[in-house]
């Protein structure tokens, strides 16, 4: 229950007045962030959802302040939330999707705030002596949505030995996300610690279709549960007697990740990462070395590489790039030696162990962590973009005053409260302001934000934030105001944007009337299978245009992220830097060059396969002005929905 309230006659203020939707924004609101109110049979309005967010937000502080008796200040309170409520309704920042979904819900209270953090990271290196512990966290983590990292350093610390016999132990899974995690973690510790195997007993699993309160979706019975303990008996029953090896571990971690994506959290997010010499690790992805039943989760896995500064092939994974954009690379020494590379040498992150899925955040083994998202380019000036930045910070830092269910993992967000201050639309930003213009934006904001926290810290009485900034690569939070994504260049200035959605989502009605192209997918087994999804197509015009991906050479695009990681990123920039045909030889030369200035960064190879429903296409202006001359504006009122929530880390890129 929130306990904090926004002025009344400040909120009506709000309710009437339009909202700056980006081309997509209100369909991607309504599908993904606008939660049901029972009671009234309709979805919030946009103006609800931003005073669900921000009571919630103040609620956390106002309630933080109580227990330890800390000064409040209700007045000075409500002018710092009604600051933050304008600054979310005009798209100056936005809470992560995470934040847009579950922030000011009863679920948050009654369990914790594993749900509002975007992202984590577990590493396996004390598997001899944990056990299943980084396995069974990742599952809870995926199915609350959170993003997960993993690495591979428990390769050849763990010999798989024969399960005891059941010898009458059973095991009833309960109807719960810790019932389902439960049954994982006596699976593994059979194989890990040679403890008994139950007999299990799905039963009281719901059924599939049956809705989930408190977090959102429908059940998706038990079945994805059942197939995963069949996968891991199947590939563990071939290892007894062997050390587990680092493609064991990914490949563990990957039939998890099918089994929530199956267990309808839609989609989830992992990043494994293992040493740059590991050629079973590095291999594990050619279709040509590897089993046929690995092909059911193989192929959804995120391999990255942790490089050594002066010791590693680049030549080597250069190659492996330009096949297929893996692996990724994360240089773990500059991870925990830097916060900004601007900034001096201070070793205040040595526990570091890797990063999340989308390789922007810094993480200890075990944290997670909160990101929100400014936009610079829908700023008029410097001045105001700082007045957003107090807002962004409080809502990020608030989210660490909570508590997770995890007791470890509280350890390490109370003593670091690490946080993600980010920035979208980077690339509209230069356009806009320009690009010396918008690294002193950067410079000055960073340390205004340190002065934030300096104070706010004091006044929470908690411990200041070891990183307070980052560049996330954003995904559907970046289609709400309708900015370019993170730091990327927009795919051109004229396309058309292609999603996917149910057949029988009342939103597909609704942009029918408004004159939206609309075509069922042309995928799928069956012609019944394919009409189960419709293709919506989208016209988009990109105001703050420049130039578009395939105008940008390799080393302009890498250029922008060693100059974000030195002026504001004291976390890492995530980056998936784009290279054409001809520059595939420029690869290794890049890594090299930049190995002592990035965190992390991946790169993909920029194709057009001209496959039918690709989900950007480049269009010319005068086929635009044509899509949009008959689109009328879409009436959504009549719509009542059951949207998804943001159930992932907030990236297209890094999602299963």
């Amino acid at each position: 229950m929130r306990t904090f309230g926004l002025d009344e006659k400040f909120i009506a203020s709000y309710k009437d007045r339009p909202v700056a939707w980006g081309p997509l924004g209100e369909f991607v609101y309504l599908r993904t962030y606008s939660r049901r109110i029972e009671e009234e049979n309709r979805n919030e309005k946009w103006y609800e959802t931003v005073r669900r967010v921000v009571e919630g937000v103040f609620s956390i502080q106002q309630d933080h302040c109580r227990k330890l008796k800390l000064p409040w200040k209700p007045h000075k309170a409500q002018k710092s939330a009604q600051i933050m409520y304008d600054k979310i309704f005009n798209f100056k920042f936005l809470p992560p999707g995470r934040g847009l979904w579950m922030m000011g819900t009863d679920f948050i209270i009654e369990k914790g705030s594993a749900a509002l953090n975007n992202c984590g990271f577990v590493s396996t290196i004390d598997i001899e002596t944990r056990g299943s512990l980084a396995f069974t966290w990742t599952m809870d983590a995926l199915m609350l949505g959170v993003g997960i990292g993993f690495d591979t350093k428990g390769a050849g610390k763990c010999t798989i030995r024969q399960p005891r016999p059941a010898d009458g132990l059973s095991f009833t899974v309960p109807d719960t996300r810790e019932g389902w995690v439960e049954a994982l973690g006596l699976t593994l510790d059979a194989y890990f610690l040679g403890q008994k195997m139950p007999e299990f007993d799905f039963s009281n699993i719901r059924p599939y279709g049956a809705p989930i309160r408190g977090f959102g979706g429908v059940a998706s019975g038990p079945d994805p549960l059942i197939r995963l303990i069949d996968s891991v008996k199947k590939l563990l029953d071939s290892k007894i007697g062997h050390e587990l090896t680092s493609t064991d571990i990914v490949d563990l971690m990957n039939m998890i990740g099918v089994c929530v994506v199956a267990g309808n959290v839609r989609r989830s997010a992992e990043i494994a990462i293992g040493a740059h010499d590991d050629q079973d690790y590095v291999t594990m992805k050619d279709y040509n070395l590897f089993p046929e039943e690995m092909k059911t989760h193989r192929w959804a896995s995120n391999n990255s590489v942790f490089a050594e500064i002066g010791k590693t092939d680049y030549e080597k994974i250069a190659r492996s790039i330009a096949l297929n954009g893996e692996p990724g690379i994360v240089w773990l020494s500059n991870i925990r030696k830097y916060g900004r590379l601007k900034d001096t040498v201070y070793n205040a992150d040595k526990l570091a162990m890797g990063v999340n899925p989308c390789g922007e955040q810094t993480l200890e083994s075990m944290e997670l962590c909160c990101l929100v998202e400014t936009f610079p380019s829908l700023h008029k000036n410097y001045e105001e973009y700082r007045e957003t930045l107090k807002s962004a910070y409080l809502y990020a830092k608030s989210v660490t005053l909570l508590p997770t269910h995890w007791e470890e993992t509280n350890a390490i967000l109370m003593k670091n409260r690490r946080i993600g201050t980010s920035q979208s639309g980077i690339i509209d930003a230069f356009v806009r302001h320009g690009r010396r213009e918008m690294l002193q934006w950067c410079d000055k904001g960073y340390t205004y934000l340190r002065e934030l926290d300096d104070i706010y810290s004091d006044w929470l009485c908690i411990p200041k934030s070891i990183k307070i900034t980052s560049v996330k690569p954003s995904g559907s939070v970046s289609l709400l105001p309708g900015v370019s994504p993170g730091i990327h260049y927009p795919h051109s200035e004229y396309y058309i944007r292609r999603v996917r959605i149910a057949s029988n989502s009342p939103l597909v009605e609704a942009l029918r009337k408004a004159g939206y192209k609309i075509e069922y997918s042309i995928y799928g087994s069956t012609e019944e299978e394919k009409k189960k999804t419709s293709v919506i197509e989208f016209p988009v015009h990109e105001k703050f245009f420049d130039r578009k991906k395939a105008d940008v050479s390799i080393w302009e695009q890498v250029k922008n992220c060693v100059d974000y990681q030195y002026y504001w990123a004291d976390n890492n920039v995530s980056i998936t830097v784009t290279f054409k045909e001809n520059e595939k030889k420029d690869i290794a030369r890049v890594l090299s060059a930049f190995e002592e200035s990035l965190k992390a960064i991946s790169m993909l190879p920029l194709t057009e396969n001209g496959y039918q429903q690709m989900p950007y296409e480049e269009i010319t202006k005068e086929v635009y002005e044509e899509r949009i001359k008959n689109l009328k504006p879409v009436d959504f009122s009549f719509v009542t929905t059951t949207p998804e929530g943001e159930k992932f880390c907030d990236g297209e890129s890094c999602s299963l």
